[in-house]
């Protein structure tokens, strides 16, 4: 009863208790009294006797019109506000008219979307004013990744255009899954190879080397039960760039890290080993730009080493978004240059990594 009243008074609130026995068939007495048992806690009456939700089941996201980045995602995702409280029941993730989200988003709606649904809360999808976007969502193989259970609208595609071109674009990598039981060697060619068809063979061991270890962390480190995945796209304008993404939905860096502090790293333990946003933080700052900090010591662990290495070689930046932060890397001729951080982001569980390359002017 309580789904139905809180969905019913979400769509039309200030109605009085027998309005809403009338509307969902129940006897008055019932409604009544359970709405005083929720008085003042979840739900509100005025003073004509009309009831409201004090906290809406249903929450929009819209994504904004024009190139939307991994960031313009997180500036609309904070205006939306946490997608995975308890009382949260509905959630819809709206396209604009003229949205053309990049690759680095696409990757995070696609992970919000999985994480909600698998969590039991009703998704749709809405491209009704961006179908450019579903079209080409569907040739980035996004649906085929997407939770059968959300709702897509106008209609979820009926033919899969990354399944049905797979490999012929000169641009675009489309989505795949990395597989936990295999060791995903034909993606991680895949993804080189497309990279260096972009670029050219000076970027082959960068490349290889990057989306390697980074399937390899989701394959080692993630304990998701939701499957990880990778894509890359390139872009044109005033600087050719090519955007690699690489997302899981597991625990995250900072609390794989953390069980190993104690017995492998113990002054990082002393540093690091409560359980704290900012240690969080500084945790993950630390692996990423120094690496050389693994769960089992020195025999194995997190490899990020190596592609921080190649991301300083050619001055790439690279972001890393978990649970309700994200860092952005930049690297200028050969150093770290800075990181950028944003806290007091909404939740989106696991680690979602993109690096980007940037390739000379057009």
């Amino acid at each position: 009863m309580q789904d139905e009243i809180d969905t019913l008074l979400s769509d039309s609130p200030n109605l009085r208790a027998k309005e809403i026995a009338k509307k969902l068939g129940l006897p008055k007495s019932q409604v009544s009294s359970y709405l005083h048992t929720q008085k003042g806690h979840r739900y509100l009456q005025n003073a004509d006797f009309e009831w409201t939700l004090l906290r809406s089941p249903r929450k929009t996201l819209t994504l904004s019109p024009g190139w939307l980045s991994g960031d313009d995602f997180e500036d609309d995702f904070c205006q939306a506000g946490s997608l995975f409280d308890d009382s949260v029941k509905l959630v819809d993730i709206v396209c604009s008219e003229g949205c053309r989200p990049m690759i680095d988003a696409v990757a995070k709606i696609l992970a919000l979307a999985n994480q909600l649904a698998d969590k039991g809360t009703s998704v749709t999808l809405d491209f009704s004013e961006s179908t450019n976007s579903l079209s080409y969502l569907n040739r980035a193989g996004f649906f085929d990744l997407l939770d059968r259970r959300i709702d897509v609208l106008p209609r979820f595609p009926k033919v899969s255009s990354a399944q049905t071109y797979e490999g012929n674009s000169a641009t675009l990598a489309e989505f795949a899954r990395v597989e936990v039981s295999q060791d995903n060697s034909k993606l991680k060619e895949t993804l080189t190879q497309k990279f260096v068809a972009q670029t050219s063979d000076k970027y082959r061991m960068a490349a290889f080397t990057i989306f390697g270890e980074l399937i390899e962390n989701v394959k080692e480190h993630s304990k998701a039960n939701l499957p990880g995945f990778a894509a890359s796209q390139k872009y044109r304008g005033q600087r050719k760039h090519i955007k690699a993404v690489v997302s899981d939905n597991g625990i995250g860096i900072a609390e794989t890290l953390r069980s190993a502090l104690k017995q492998h790293h113990p002054a990082l333990f002393k540093r690091y080993g409560e359980a704290t946003k900012e240690n969080d933080v500084a945790l993950v700052i630390e692996a990423m730009s120094k690496g050389r900090i693994s769960r089992k010591g020195r025999e194995g662990g997190l490899g990020f080493h190596s592609s921080k290495e190649y991301a300083m070689k050619f001055n790439a930046e690279f972001t890393v978004r978990q649970n309700n932060f994200l860092l952005r890397f930049d690297f200028r001729e050969g150093e770290l240059a800075n990181v950028i951080e944003r806290k007091d982001l909404p939740y989106l569980c696991g680690t979602h990594i993109c690096f980007d390359f940037f390739i000379g002017k057009e």
